[in-house]
């Protein structure tokens, strides 16, 4: 399993396109594995809603699937203007609604079913 470092590299590639792909190849990656070397202590991303979205869907994850979530996720702070992730602006009242815990905490508002996969 690749470390969280190489798929936040990914995600900020494709920060401004099709970032949805690699997040989600890390989140399926980390169900299957539980590999808890992988959610090591992360380098800084440089980009605050990158690290706002990795610490949050490990907590989430964690949280899950009864794994203990790594202390470093707490030091990651809330964003500084709420971001609505679908970006559809019809759907930003269910989001504030649906969103889950460790998402809302950092101002990261989505869906209840963000991590769910078809």
């Amino acid at each position: 399993m690749k470390a969280l470092r190489d798929y936040r590299d990914e995600i900020l590639r494709e920060i401004d396109g099709h970032w949805e792909v690699p997040f989600r190849q890390f989140v399926d990656d980390f169900r299957r594995e539980h590999d808890m070397s992988a959610i090591a202590a992360p380098t800084p991303g440089g980009n605050p809603e990158v690290d706002a979205l990795r610490a949050s869907t490990i907590e989430f994850i964690c949280h899950e699937q009864g794994l203990e979530n790594p202390a470093w996720t707490w030091d990651v702070p809330a964003l500084a203007q709420p971001w609505f992730v679908s970006g559809f602006e019809n759907l930003k009242a269910i989001c504030i609604v649906e969103s889950p815990v460790q998402f809302r905490r950092r101002l990261i508002f989505t869906l209840k079913n963000v991590l769910e996969r078809v």
